[in-house]
């Protein structure tokens, strides 16, 4: 233990000491004791087992706090069940070997009635860790504003207005031409001699008035009677509502985030048949999806995890090499864990590669573990209550786990938003990739009927010239 901390603890036991606590009125079996304590995370065992970070500090301030001394007991298993095969660390309990075990386990009724555990010392949860994707061209920000039914009706309305709109004109031109009478204003407009062609020109421009409405550029009306500017009227009115609902909606799909997180929650991982489940095996993960017969949501869960061969990994960095950028791999473990694999890579890399997906799973009490009725139980749950009311669990992480401030946009969750979140970025150039898109798309095939025009062109004079 470093210096700071044990004049930090000191403090922490005269501070105790002063002050009402729950030990002053319950026997203290431990004192005088010497314990024989499991800690996973302890410098004399293999690097890469799973523990908690300030397990040692949580040490040190119990045997000041119960007067009691302890000795470190060295394992090199990774798990607590013990597999047929294999020991766990709930077998040191058994067998004698150990007399307390400093670690997060889950509880659950089954181990409540094999052994001693603690009042809950942390209150955690599982959480996704996933790779960080590149940015991604926002090519369908164009498109996404409206749905595809919304699409095909509004381009069957836009046929059904110009096709509207050309009979209407053609049979009113008919009908005057049947008279022998032409409107004032069509009398005014046309050149003598030239009647028919201007009429069927203006007939033939009515594209332009549809179209220009609709880009919010307007148009020319091209007749003065009421049944004629009765369809252009309601058509003006529909297209200022679909520009309108268009563009309020196109500027959130512009300004959205170019890359999105592989999965949101762990009902992503359910509907993807693409993604790989990665668990630390026998641990809380794995025995809470594959331990069981469960239909439907549970069932789904299995089959990602079972849908790759290395899914379940032995130690938590193993399971952590395979969720690497451009990757659908996915590890679910405790949030506190996937914190230290983010500050750990970006220690390594210095990079932000590995973020937490958006929400997280199932909340769990995690206790320490005894022997069933072992005398040190009962002085061991005050201690640790001690430490719960005065807040010094929940603060010591930010003593033991400081996060880089570069990626702290990558594990928030819930309603968390921090400063950074706050500021407004300029917009990318993959963030407006649609718009220049349509631009090029519009260009080339403006190109393409120049150089059709073009050929036509050229046809007609060399047939001209043929004649002559």
């Amino acid at each position: 233990m470093l210096m700071p901390f044990k004049l930090i603890i000191s403090f922490l036991v005269v501070f105790g000491d002063r002050s009402q606590t729950l030990l002053a009125s319950i026997p203290n079996a431990v004192k005088g004791k010497h314990l024989r304590i499991i800690w996973p995370r302890w410098e004399g065992n293999p690097k890469g087992l799973s523990g908690p970070l300030k397990g040692g500090v949580i040490i040190d301030y119990l045997a000041v706090r119960l007067g009691f001394t302890y000795e470190m007991v060295r394992i090199t298993e990774n798990r607590l069940e013990p597999a047929p095969n294999q020991r766990g660390l709930f077998n040191y309990l058994w067998d004698g070997k150990c007399d307390f075990l400093v670690s997060s386990v889950a509880t659950t009724w089954e181990r409540n009635n094999i052994f001693d555990l603690t009042t809950p010392w942390e209150y955690a949860c599982l959480a996704f860790l996933i790779p960080v994707h590149g940015e991604t061209a926002n090519l369908k920000s164009v498109v996404k504003p409206f749905q595809l039914p919304v699409w095909i009706g509004l381009i069957v309305t836009v046929i059904c207005v110009i096709v509207v709109l050309t009979l209407i004109q053609r049979y009113l031109q008919y009908m005057e031409q049947q008279s022998g009478t032409v409107s004032a204003t069509e009398c005014s407009t046309h050149l003598p001699g030239n009647n028919s062609r201007l009429s069927n020109g203006r007939a033939g421009r009515q594209y332009v008035y549809v179209f220009g409405n609709l880009l919010s550029q307007g148009g020319p009306c091209t007749s003065n009677r009421l049944s004629f500017r009765f369809v252009a009227g309601v058509w003006a009115l529909a297209a200022f509502i679909f520009v309108q609902a268009y563009t309020s909606i196109l500027f959130t799909y512009v300004v959205a985030p170019v890359n999105q997180p592989l999965i949101n929650s762990i009902y992503d991982v359910a509907d993807s048949s693409d993604i790989n489940l990665l668990v630390k095996k026998a641990g809380t993960a794995d025995t809470m999806f594959t331990n069981n017969n469960w239909t439907g949501f549970y069932e789904k869960i299995r089959d990602r995890i079972n849908s790759l061969e290395d899914s379940r990994c032995v130690l938590i960095s193993d399971c952590i090499k395979l969720v690497t950028p451009g990757s659908r791999n996915v590890f679910i473990d405790g949030y506190a864990y996937q914190l230290d694999a983010i500050k750990e890579d970006f220690q390594k890399t210095g990079k932000c590669n590995l973020q937490l997906a958006g929400d997280t799973y199932s909340s769990l009490l995690v206790a320490m573990v005894l022997p069933k009725r072992s005398p040190y139980t009962d002085p061991i749950n005050k201690g640790i209550l001690e430490l719960r009311e005065g807040g010094f669990i929940d603060h010591w992480d930010l003593w033991f786990r400081p996060m880089p401030g570069q990626c702290i946009e990558n594990f928030k969750r819930g309603g968390f938003k921090s400063p950074r979140s706050r500021k407004y970025p300029s917009l990318s150039f993959k963030n407006l990739s649609g718009a220049f898109l349509l631009f090029l798309v519009g260009t080339s095939l403006s190109v393409l009927a120049f150089l059709c025009e073009h050929i036509i062109s050229m046809t007609g004079r060399l047939r001209l010239c043929r004649r002559n």
